[in-house]
């Protein structure tokens, strides 16, 4: 397929652009678009999407444009085909409001959005439209130094499988991706009574102990029998992928009695896959109280502009400290003026000691609040407690002075053992009967700095007056029309893309509402 070019009619009439004009507001994202579509989305930004001879696409500067409106409006393929078919906004927006009934801008169908947001996924710069958004705001001077980070819940697209059904839908995949041959081979081991075609959960008594006992042994030992089949085979891609998956859900809940049968273990596996239908979702927690399965969207805000300059997704289960060096990557990357007085706000969940020492590394001003110890019963937390780490000792709060035992990876413990058994702070201070413990950790000098600044009065009204700002973007960006917090798609690849998209549209509208417009000298911000 090569790149369609969008045809310039100017014999066409004009009163469907002309109604637009006069009916939509100056801040419309609508009339922005219409306006500056051929300077945002060039045919040159998507050429290396497209061969040079074949069937003529859709194109692309249509496409994006479409692609951005029904992020904005939170539609499906079907949807958005529809819309742009029959509304003249969005017409009017991809520059084609006056189109004629079977010209190839009048209409497409929707697996045209399908097949073109696979392209870009399959393309060394998949996130082209998000990327142009954050160029042009830096371009314009609306990006400066100041950052606040922040994540939402992504609820998966899928339910949430049990291990059972996980094991056998591991099976299943497993057959399906294998050729004849080893599909062959690889049935002719299995011994349930169960040709693992139809999907769901095997037939059982669920109320029998013993049954469901037999069930989960039974499935694991045809678990392993599949794997045992593919010794020594060479294996495509996706049967690599597929025995790998079921090698992941087998071992992840499943441990050997000493009678030599399998069960399910009590607790949970660490990054446990929740699902074979989505395997990069996981398990993750947005505090103590609100747990969530599938994925984690973070971003990075300019807070006086209010533009999203940075977006990503990881699994439910990844820290959001471990992603802040991905979302400040354009300030790394900067002048060495430009890092040195950049300024990074987050809450406590970016407030690890790991976290502060690469921001002091990096030379970053850390607006990030850090985590304040307590202890249980409301007893000596540790900050009551003097650590000094040149001396390596630390001091309890009735002047008791331990030695820290330093730990391999760093840090250590002071174990105060013994003094407590005579103390006469030890009812405020331990329950223990071993004596109270002090854990220091590998980054506590980073730590104790931290908690230090946060509690500068000036500190906090600048924390308090800036942080909330990331709040409201993200309200903005998860509000039920745009999608949700539940992910519209499937795969962290394509839950990525999905949201950097939705992050363009958001800043594409934001620009519209500043009244950013191109000229002739370049683009420039034009006064309310």
């Amino acid at each position: 397929m090569t790149l369609g070019r969008q045809l310039r009619r100017p014999e066409l009439p004009t009163v469907g652009a002309r109604w637009c004009e006069a009916a939509l507001p100056e801040g419309s994202v609508y009339r922005f678009l219409a306006r500056e579509r051929a300077r945002l989305f060039p045919p040159e930004l998507f050429a290396d999407l497209f061969e040079m001879t074949g069937r003529r696409s859709v194109p692309p500067s249509i496409l994006a444009v479409v692609m951005v409106l029904q992020r904005l409006e939170g539609l499906s393929d079907r949807e958005a085909a529809d819309r742009f078919a029959f509304d003249v906004r969005w017409r009017y927006a991809a520059g084609v409001a006056d189109a004629v009934a079977g010209e190839e801008t009048a209409s497409f169908a929707h697996t045209v959005l399908v097949d073109f947001r696979a392209r870009l996924r399959r393309s060394a710069d998949p996130d082209r439209i998000f990327r142009v958004t954050c160029d042009l705001a830096r371009q314009v001077g609306l990006v400066g130094v100041k950052r606040v980070l922040d994540s939402a819940p992504l609820e998966d697209a899928v339910t949430t499988q049990d291990t059972v059904t996980m094991i056998r839908g591991a099976i299943r995949g497993l057959l399906r991706a294998c050729p004849p041959e080893l599909a062959a081979k690889v049935r002719g081991l299995l011994q349930r009574e169960d040709d693992y075609r139809a999907p769901g959960k095997p037939a059982c008594d669920w109320t029998d102990r013993v049954a469901r006992e037999a069930l989960v042994d039974a499935l694991v030992r045809d678990a392993y029998r599949a794997h045992y089949a593919l010794r020594g085979e060479r294996l495509d891609p996706p049967v690599a992928e597929a025995g790998a998956l079921l090698a992941t859900v087998t071992g992840q809940d499943i441990e050997e009695t000493d009678d030599g049968r399998f069960r399910i273990f009590e607790g949970t596996a660490p990054d446990r896959v929740i699902s074979t239908v989505d395997p990069q979702a996981r398990h993750g927690h947005k505090t103590a109280a609100h747990g969530f399965d599938g994925y984690k969207a973070h971003v990075a805000v300019d807070p006086d502009a209010e533009v999203i300059c940075a977006a990503e997704v990881s699994p439910a289960a990844t820290g959001d400290a471990v992603v802040a060096p991905r979302l400040l990557g354009d300030l790394v990357e900067g002048e060495g003026g430009q890092a040195a007085q950049a300024v990074v706000y987050g809450d406590s969940a970016y407030g690890t000691g790991t976290n502060l020492a690469w921001l002091d590394q990096q030379g970053f001003t850390p607006m990030v609040k850090t985590q304040v110890p307590t202890a249980p019963g409301g007893r000596f937390a540790k900050d009551q407690f003097r650590i000094d780490l040149q001396a390596g000792t630390v001091t309890c709060p009735a002047r008791v002075i331990v030695a820290i035992s330093p730990a391999r990876r760093g840090g250590g413990r002071a174990r105060f053992g013994v003094a407590c058994s005579v103390c006469p702070l030890r009812q405020a201070c331990t329950s223990s009967a071993r004596g109270r413990v002090v854990a220091v950790h590998p980054r506590e000098a980073e730590l104790a700095a931290a908690r230090a600044r946060q509690r500068d009065p000036a500190w906090l009204a600048d924390y308090r007056a800036t942080r909330p700002k990331v709040e409201r973007k993200l309200a903005h960006l998860l509000r039920r029309r745009h999608g949700g917090r539940r992910a519209r798609v499937r795969g962290l690849g394509r839950v990525a893309q999905d949201f950097k998209l939705l992050a363009a549209a958001v800043n594409l509208a934001r620009f519209a509402s500043l009244r950013l417009r191109s000229t002739s000298t370049g683009w420039q911000l034009q006064p309310a």
